[in-house]
Order: structure tokens, then C-alpha cells, then sequence
């Protein structure tokens, strides 16, 4: 058995290197309980700021004028439906429905639509791809307020106006952009092996894209799906512009988002706030509801793509 000796500087030097390194570990350790603290209490203040006026919204609705005017989170003395009845009878049932059936057409053709052109512009090369996808990601950067005006006469010119068809067309178009930048970057983290081999097989483009990539790509198409769908649910300025009766003849196909200002106004002077409230509430809860059915899924397609 041999005995190393060691200098007494050499020991003193990784003494000295030991205590450096236990106190490199002790100061990650400190700076990571302050990160930690702080990033939990940044959250615990946005989760706060996010579920009062929610809760407050709630408990609104079943309160009366007088009542809504005192303690904004005081409890309701009686808990009754009836502003909910009231808000369906002043046309929110109506409003509700023209919104279901728009978003019915509008985000499956989005999701149809922008999945194909994702896919041709992240798995196919030709010449002028760079400038096709750079035309969509400019789509998305440009503000829908400044197309107003030409958008108008064109749906005009179309004799589109308040029609169901005018609007899912145009919230296709404003979609597009957005669906085509994020599915884009998942479709190219799909393995090309998989491709290849369907090439390989005799699978036409169609096929492959149908039956095989469409399905891989799952993750991303909910993700996108739902932030379309909360993107065209919450919408506003466009049915405002484009779903407006021309003449007094013309029927109101209004949506939710206009629906709510409409009854808004028809109240006039003699308000009845817990009926705003219950409509806000009934155009709210659906999407919540969306929100939190899908939000591990939401989660898994925003990820995936940076982990493959």
C-alpha cells in the first residue's frame, strides 16, 4: 500500500478549491431560491389579477343594481338565474348561436387551409418558398385595422355583407398567417423517415399528408386550433364592419361581441347590469371551458416541437 504525502501547499490549495466550489454551490443554490421566489409570487399576482374580475363577473350576475353599485366582491343575498334567463330573451341565444355557426365553418377551413399550406412550404423546396412563407409571416405583422376600408368594398362588391359565408371567408384570410408560422416550424420537426418510407411504398402527396403527417402532427393542429378559436370567438372588429344590415329589410346576424354592446344599448336609461353581467358571463364560460379541457394538450403542442 503506498501513502501519497502531500505538500502543505498542495493541501492547503485544495482545501482552499473545495470551499470555493462548495461556496460556487451554495450561491447557485441562494440565487436559484430567490429566482424561484420571486418567479411564484410574480405568478401568484397574475393569477390574482386574472381570477377577481372572473369572480367578479360571476357573482355580478346574480346580484341586482344596487348591489353591483356597493361591495364589488360581496356575496349575492339571493342566488337566482333569472338575469341569465332575461340576458337569452333579449336576443344573447340568438347571438350565441350566429357565432357558433360562423366558428363551426371558419376554424376547420383555418386548420384545413393553413395545415396544407404549412406543409408544402416546410417539406417541399421550390423556388420562390422563402418569399411565400415571408408573404404569410408579413400577414401576420400586418394590422387588420389598416384593410378596413378596401375590406369593406371588396366583401361589398361580392355582395357578401352580413352573410355567413362573407364572414367565415375573412376570418380564414386573417387566420391564415398566424396557422401558417406555427404550423410551418412543427411540420419541420417531424421525422423525414417516416415521409421516405411512405414515398418508398407508392403513397401519393395527398395520402401522405392525410394519413400520415396530419396525424403526427396532432399536437400542433389542437394548439393552433384553440388559439384560433379563442382568436375568432373574441373578435370583434370585423363582424362589426362586415356584419351589419344594409337595409332596414336585411335580418341582424350579430355575434356575441356585438351582441353585448347591442344590448348594451337597448337597456337606455333604465339599466339592468346583472343582465350585462350574465351576458358576459355566457359569452365567457364556453371558451373557459375550451381553455381548460385542452390546456395539457395546448401545452404538449407548444413544446413538442422543441423537444424532437
Amino acid at each position: 500500500m503506498t501513502t501519497v504525502i502531500k505538500a502543505p501547499g498542495e493541501a492547503a490549495s485544495e482545501r482552499a478549491g473545495g470551499s470555493g466550489r462548495t461556496g460556487e454551490r451554495e450561491s447557485r443554490r441562494s440565487d436559484g431560491t430567490v429566482l424561484n421566489v420571486f418567479s411564484h409570487g410574480f405568478l401568484a399576482l397574475w393569477a390574482v389579477l386574472i381570477v377577481l374580475p372572473l369572480l367578479w363577473l360571476v357573482l355580478g350576475a346574480f346580484k341586482t343594481d344596487a348591489q353591483i353599485g356597493g361591495s364589488a366582491l360581496s356575496w349575492p343575498t339571493n342566488w337566482h338565474f333569472d338575469a341569465f334567463g332575461r340576458a337569452w330573451d333579449k336576443g344573447i341565444g340568438d347571438y350565441f348561436a350566429n357565432t357558433f355557426i360562423v366558428l363551426v365553418f371558419s376554424v376547420p377551413l383555418t386548420m384545413l387551409f393553413g395545415s396544407m399550406a404549412a406543409y408544402v412550404l416546410a417539406r417541399y423546396p421550390f423556388r420562390g418558398n422563402r418569399l411565400v412563407y415571408y408573404f404569410f409571416v408579413g400577414g401576420a405583422m400586418f394590422p387588420v385595422f389598416l384593410a378596413l376600408v378596401p375590406l369593406f368594398f371588396m366583401v361589398k362588391r361580392f355582395d357578401m355583407l352580413n352573410t355567413y359565408h362573407g364572414l367565415v371567408l375573412v376570418y380564414v384570410a386573417y387566420s391564415m398567417p398566424f396557422t401558417v408560422f406555427f404550423m410551418h416550424s412543427f411540420f419541420r420537426t417531424l421525422p423525414t423517415a417516416v415521409h421516405e418510407a411512405a414515398v418508398i411504398d407508392g403513397a401519393s402527396h395527398t395520402r401522405i399528408f392525410f394519413q400520415v403527417m396530419l396525424p403526427m402532427a396532432k399536437p400542433g393542429l389542437i394548439s393552433v386550433g384553440i388559439f384560433n378559436t379563442l382568436g375568432q370567438w373574441n373578435q370583434y372588429i370585423l363582424p362589426a364592419v362586415l356584419m351589419q344590415p344594409a337595409t332596414s329589410s336585411d335580418p341582424e346576424r350579430y355575434l356575441l361581441t356585438q351582441g353585448l354592446i347591442q344590448l348594451q344599448q337597448q337597456q337606455g336609461y333604465a339599466t339592468d347590469l346583472p343582465v350585462l353581467f350574465a351576458g358576459v358571463a355566457i359569452a365567457m364560460v364556453p371558451m373557459l371551458v375550451v381553455y381548460l379541457s385542452f390546456q395539457r394538450q395546448i401545452q404538449a403542442g407548444l413544446t413538442s416541437a422543441t423537444l424532437k
